[in-house]
């Protein structure tokens, strides 16, 4: 059999005027040689002309007509995700051009086209006559596909990747119900390409219920615009988005232009954009955007839930040994209580940070050396009310870590900074202030092991640490710093401040312990508790804070896992007669079907902080899959301090091989001043096996 399909390829390749046949090559169980201009192979045959292969019964070439007879099934690839079935074929014999005869092509795995006949041309243009196209599988005991496009005729451009369709019409279960006399899809190996995207029906209770249109358009192969109408009985609007990719960077807007019921005659805008760019010198430049006409516009279409606007520029350089950062930030309130006293919130504010890490040879550790500025303005000019500040300051520090003979670790810090402040417009403050800090500290850490023979380790770590902090000179305003959070990662900080407007001052002892265990098979969980003790209390905290007082509140948390399936983290602060000053907790779990996660948090009202009430908020995020095809989600907020729910959304998806349905509700129930209960219902058909648009599992073919 070898030998046969070896003398059949020699002699196919050697019959003259076979075209191009130094790049064609066949194989088949018998060939015969019929006159000077016959060749006939049968039996398994198959052709390869470049990328294209050919499968086949039966083929018959004629040297004068130069084409090829084949006999099927037949099976033609081209190499570019086209595949060609067909009883019966003529083709020329560089295999570009030609007739198949009930004929089905497939492109990409994704799209069937079923044909009486296609016709292949300079091995670029495919044209089906009397077709129904459609990803849909169809079984014998279902031969009617969930949705088809019958038309006269198809024309497939391999090099532009589209499909043009001749009075076309879209059916669902073999009933019509759309017809174009023109119709061009891209084919399923596109990624992006200009036209129209999957409409979807919106019904909001401000805006009223419409129809969303998204219109794709490609700029070059590195940029693109979204442009998608929304039209409703009370609202004309306008969604866009831009991207753009370089070399050096990309950059995104997104926004929306209205005009409405709600504020009639006036044109409502948002506009928020990004980006990022690559600069010399490994510096990157960032900005962010954020701009709105009014404080209700996003909640009333349901673009944000943010009510503070945040416009940002700054230039970043990160090294092993060195960090850069400059920052110009402006910020806008949308909230309801603040806008009678935002031109007494600060607006604008400017950052810069210097930082140099290098490993003295004498004395060992590391040092950090620090430059810093920062400064922010209030457009009021009232005193205190309209206050601003400036700041620039230098710091020195110093760690260095020993292990001692027991396993022990010890450690050393030292600290030196020295700020200078300029404040306007307090006459609580002096108009400059210079303060200088310094700090030392000494740590002691005894980490302990174990191993056993499953595979189970543990690890007990106890640490114990002295700190001092002293300050000479006014204390300044404290901008920077209103809220600190205390937990594991700062228990052993010089300074728990977030800012440097602040400093912890005084002498203590921070007591720690953590205890961690890894089981490969089974439970894994670390552990933590930490306290800290002063000697006077210097009232610098608030009471949420944790910190406040001569001693603190017992720091408590830790995580747990249970295998991939359960994860799980909480940290609180407890006092010393158990009531519970903060406190916050995370779980999720999943399996195949089901992914389920819930949060919690608790805080003590704090006037210091801004917060005369409680917060106590609970949070629901789960999605459920029924089956292959089925999908529902669901999330809520509430507020149970309030006693009142803030958010919830609901999501139902049907997915298959050739279609996606998906429902959507949002409501939000909170309300306040401009900004009322809002109800968002979205409803959306996409048809896939055009584009790049995957869908789900098929349905199984069954008797």
């Amino acid at each position: 059999m070898r030998f046969l399909r070896a003398l059949a390829t020699i002699a196919f390749v050697l019959i003259p005027g076979f075209a191009a046949a130094q790049m064609a090559s066949l194989v088949a169980d018998q060939v015969q040689v019929v006159g000077r201009e016959n060749l006939v192979a049968s039996g398994n045959v198959v052709v390869i002309f470049g990328q294209t292969r050919l499968s086949a019964t039966s083929i018959s070439y004629n040297q004068s007509t130069g084409l090829l007879d084949i006999g099927g099934p037949i099976t033609l690839t081209d190499g570019n995700g086209t595949f060609i079935i067909a009883d019966a074929a003529q083709l020329s014999s560089d295999l570009q051009n030609g007739i198949l005869q009930s004929a089905r092509m497939v492109l990409d795995q994704k799209l069937q086209i079923a044909a009486v006949e296609i016709n292949r041309v300079s091995g670029r243009y495919t044209q089906a006559t009397q077709v129904v196209a459609s990803s849909c599988q169809v079984c014998i005991n279902r031969p009617v596909p969930l949705w088809a496009i019958r038309a006269s005729r198809v024309i497939h451009d391999q090099q532009e990747r589209q499909l043009y369709f001749y009075d076309a019409q879209l059916r669902v279960m073999d009933i019509p119900v759309f017809y174009l006399p023109r119709l061009r899809l891209p084919d399923p190996t596109v990624q992006r390409a200009t036209g129209f995207l999957a409409p979807r029906i919106r019904a909001n209770t401000q805006v009223g219920t419409g129809l969303y249109m998204p219109y794709f358009i490609t700029i070059g192969d590195h940029a693109d615009l979204l442009l998608a109408p929304f039209v409703s009985q009370r609202t004309t609007t306008l969604e866009a988005r831009f991207r753009q990719e370089f070399s050096y960077g990309n950059l995104a807007f997104n926004g929306a232009v209205s005009r409405d019921t709600l504020q009639p005659g006036i044109m409502r805008y948002y506009l928020f954009g990004d980006g990022t760019f690559n600069l010399p010198r490994d510096f990157t430049l960032d900005f962010h955007l954020e701009q709105v006409s009014d404080t209700a516009y996003l909640s009333d279409y349901s673009y944000s839930s943010r009510d503070r606007l945040r416009n940002l520029v700054s230039l970043t350089r990160t090294r092993r040994d060195q960090y850069i950062n400059g920052e110009l930030g402006n910020w806008e309130t949308l909230r309801t209580n603040e806008l009678l006293i935002a031109d007494q919130l600060p607006f604008a504010q400017a950052d810069f940070l210097y930082e140099q890490r290098f490993q003295p040879g004498t004395l060992g550790g590391e040092i950090a050396l620090q430059f810093s500025a920062q400064g922010h303005a209030r457009a009021s000019t009232l005193d205190i009310l309209g206050r601003d500040q400036a700041r620039i300051g230098a710091g020195l520090n110093w760690q260095r870590n020993w292990t001692l003979n027991n396993g022990m670790i010890a450690s050393a810090e030292a600290m030196f900074a020295a700020d200078f402040f300029h404040i306007r417009q307090d006459t609580n403050f002096a108009p400059e202030i210079l303060r200088v800090s310094h700090a030392a500290a000494l740590g002691l850490a005894w980490p302990l092991m174990r191993h056993n023979g499953n595979g189970v380790s543990d690890v007990l770590e106890p640490v114990v640490q002295l700190a001092w902090v002293g300050q000479n000179g006014a204390t300044p305003a404290n901008e920077d710093s209103r809220m600190v959070e205390f937990d594991m990662a700062n228990l052993f900080d010089l300074s728990r401040f977030p800012g440097a407007d602040a400093t912890e001052s005084g002498l203590r002892a921070n007591l720690g312990a953590t205890w961690t265990r890894t089981n490969p098979d089974g439970l894994s969980f670390t552990l933590a508790a930490g306290k800290v003790f002063r000697q006077a209390a210097l009232g610098q905290f608030s009471e949420a804070s944790g910190l406040n007082g001569a001693h603190s509140d017992w720091l408590v948390g830790g995580q747990v896992q249970l295998g991939s399936n359960l994860f799980a983290q909480s940290r609180a602060l407890i006092g010393d007669d158990f009531s519970i000053t903060k406190a916050e907790t995370l779980a999720t779990w999943h399996n195949d079907r089901l992914a389920l996660s819930a949060g919690q948090v608790w805080v003590i009202a704090d006037a210091t902080e801004g917060r005369t009430d409680p917060t106590h908020e609970w949070t629901l995020d789960t999605t459920y899959e029924f089956d292959d095809f089925w999908t529902a989600g669901f999330s809520a907020h509430y507020d149970a301090a309030a006693g009142d729910a803030t958010k919830a959304d609901l999501a139902i998806e049907y997915r298959n091989e050739c279609v996606i349905l998906d429902l959507s509700l949002s409501r939000r129930f909170t309300s306040s001043g401009s900004i009322t209960p809002t109800t968002d219902v979205g409803f959306g058909v996409t048809l896939t096996g055009f584009g790049n648009g995957d869908g789900g599992r098929s349905h199984k073919c069954s008797g």
